[in-house]
């Protein structure tokens, strides 16, 4: 059996701090460096490449989703400890304006279409949607407590929020929203809180990580409605979510232990299960490179391979910094986007990586 830089470096981390040993980072490279590896991870290239920092001055706090505006140039990014959305012009890397008069922005999804952001607050347990040049409200929906991560489907205009189940008195629930009238048409009830979503349009099928009931619920679209629950075994507290189209592919990452697991997104089987890191918060497919990407609040981004025969492997671990957990990868532009929380003394930070750099090794 073959073992990655990845995997050996994170098992010699593991057995270390067993034995109460801390090491430093640098001691762990040079340490690895001299480690014979197999012609698989020789051939490893730098699979995520700095290409700059933006930094906002003024933000700071935590900080939660992202969307992007292609045609606009424009970032939005969920400032949750400023109780703000930021919007960022990518061509001066400054911020064009700031949206207030929120308390937690979670959910962020840009409709291209209508030139509509839409924002769900946890604390005010509302959706907004927010037109125009300032940006100012133009709807509210109300929903539970902790209105949380969403899924647009644009090609029915569909928008699919997870709130509630913070307590009995505010079920969790998938609502359905139609965004040609802004009105909620459905609510699909879960087991438990609703974390990361995504969809299959395929088959309109929607699939909602459960975390707090080690489950994936599986949502018929278009009769809005619950169709299947998938149990998550190998680990638990499963937060991120990513769709891999071309494999028929789940990926779910969970934090107890830290693992990335891959499930048939037919039948729910899991067949893949890998160590990563813990407090995992946002998950990501590249289908050009079939690559996925799990953006931890530990400071790691893990990268894995996903081969022939539906095969995943660990390919490499990118050290960013603690606390940063949120992330967005735009395919057309082979870009992910970190956020970097603010600190005292620190304002936050968006961090640029290329993946474009790999393209030739796939």
């Amino acid at each position: 059996m073959k073992f990655t830089h990845a995997d050996l470096s994170r098992s010699w981390k593991a057995s270390c701090q067993k034995t109460g040993l801390i090491l430093d980072k640098a001691l762990v490279v040079f340490a690895f460096g001299l480690i014979p590896f197999s012609a698989t991870s020789q051939t490893l290239a730098p699979a995520m490449r700095l290409t700059k920092t933006i930094v906002l001055p003024g933000v700071q706090g935590k900080l939660d989703h992202f969307a992007i505006d292609l045609a606009g140039n424009r970032l939005f990014l969920a400032a949750t400890g400023s109780g703000s959305v930021q919007v960022i012009d990518l061509k001066t890397d400054k911020v064009r304006e700031s949206i207030g008069g929120l308390v937690k922005p979670h959910g962020l999804a840009w409709d291209a279409s209508t030139g509509t952001l839409y924002v769900t607050d946890g604390a005010l347990a509302e959706l907004r949607a927010y037109k125009g040049e300032p940006f100012s409200v133009a709807g509210t929906i109300k929903l539970s407590v902790d209105a949380d991560d969403m899924m647009y489907d644009n090609a029915n205009h569909m928008l699919f929020v997870g709130h509630g189940g913070s307590d009995t008195a505010n079920a969790a629930r998938v609502a359905v929203i139609d965004t040609d009238h802004f009105a909620l048409i459905a609510n699909v009830g879960v087991a438990s809180h609703p974390e990361g979503l995504d969809f299959d349009r395929e088959t309109g099928r929607l699939f909602v990580n459960v975390a707090d009931s080690n489950e994936v619920a599986v949502i018929d679209t278009a009769a809005k409605a619950l169709s299947s629950q998938w149990k998550v075994t190998k680990a638990a507290e499963n937060v991120p979510m990513a769709f891999d189209r071309e494999h028929h592919l789940v990926f779910v990452a969970c934090r107890t232990p830290g693992t990335l697991i891959a499930l048939d997104s037919l039948t729910g089987r899991e067949i893949a299960s890998l160590p990563a890191a813990g407090k995992a918060d946002d998950l990501f497919y590249d289908p050009a490179l079939r690559r996925v990407y799990l953006i931890s609040g530990a400071g790691e981004v893990d990268l894995f391979q996903v081969d022939e025969g539906r095969t995943v492997r660990s390919l490499s671990v990118l050290q960013t910094v603690p606390g940063a957990k949120t992330a967005l990868f735009v395919p057309s532009q082979n870009l992910v986007y970190l956020g970097v929380p603010g600190t005292a003394g620190h304002a936050v930070e968006i961090r640029e990586y290329s993946t474009a750099e790999v393209e030739a090794k796939k």
